[in-house]
């Protein structure tokens, strides 16, 4: 399965090889999908910063597993949610157009509250919001979502994923406590790629 589809580069699966278009190489988890090693966790930023992150958002939904009542029928897309100010400008939706995972489609939603929360696989909590995550995830604990933010101490104070971004390149920080109390499950080719974040004691 080709991990990296945004518009910017897609798999050909007749050759197995890659194709890049517009100048730009998204390989947020090409090393990834070929097993060379962790090249995820220190990738390069290419292109616009906010691009790379939706292509990591889009790749996120193959390296974790929800639990089932996670989807209510078989129709349901899996959601990238976003939660205040959007800094996507568009992009996210780009990224997953036309794309499925495991028979799924994607479908992309804006909340500005957490009571606009239904149906949500993947969470990016934006910035003011992230900066001050407690009350945030509090709502969410024990929800099937994954959490993620690019605020600072975002993993070490509850949240899943964070996107460390040091001198043009991504790093990913993972809690995984947080994680497994939501019943989600992520892949150890993720975990191997990425820093383990501890938790902050009380």
């Amino acid at each position: 399965m080709a991990l990296l589809s945004a518009p910017f580069a897609r798999a050909d699966g007749r050759r197995g090889s890659w194709r890049v278009a517009e100048g730009a190489i998204l390989s947020a988890a090409l090393l990834l999908v070929r097993g060379v090693g962790p090249g995820l966790a220190g990738q390069t930023v290419q292109a616009p910063e906010y691009q790379v992150k939706a292509v990591f958002l889009f790749n996120f939904a193959q390296f974790v597993d929800w639990p089932p009542a996670a989807f209510p029928d078989p129709e349901t897309p899996l959601v990238i949610g976003i939660l205040g100010n959007d800094p996507f400008e568009g992009f996210l939706e780009q990224t997953i157009r036309g794309e499925q995972v495991r028979g799924r489609g994607f479908q992309v939603r804006r909340y500005h509250s957490l009571d606009e929360i239904k149906t949500c696989h993947i969470l990016f909590i934006s910035r003011p919001e992230g900066n001050r995550p407690e009350a945030i995830l509090a709502g969410l604990r024990n929800w099937p979502i994954l959490t993620v933010s690019d605020a600072d101490g975002f993993a070490e104070r509850g949240g899943m994923i964070r996107f460390v971004t040091d001198r043009n390149h991504i790093r990913l920080q993972i809690n995984l406590d947080a994680a497994q109390a939501a019943s989600l499950t992520i892949s150890s080719k993720l975990l191997r790629v990425s820093e383990i974040a501890a938790p902050r004691g009380p």
